[in-house]
């Protein structure tokens, strides 16, 4: 017997967090929204699960490294 596979949720539409909010700028300082889009591992989460648009995924991930460099978020948890 063949088992069949769960279909994802492809029909849901997902919205940008950014762009819903009207966030203009995000910042490196901004560690907690930061956290959001990494795993808990410490990767950075990409954009078919955090549901971030194509523009803000790559300032979010550019901001996300620059918090590494400084320190307030870390490179690896475990």
């Amino acid at each position: 017997m063949m088992r069949r596979r769960k279909k994802r949720n492809e029909n849901v539409k997902r919205y940008c967090h950014f762009c819903v909010h009207n966030v203009e700028v995000i910042d490196y300082k901004d560690w907690s929204l930061l956290r959001r889009f990494t795993s808990s591992y410490g990767k950075i989460v990409p954009r078919r699960r955090s549901g971030v648009c194509a523009k803000h995924q790559k300032v979010v991930a550019a901001a996300i490294k620059r918090a590494r460099i400084v320190a307030l978020l870390p490179f690896v948890v475990r």
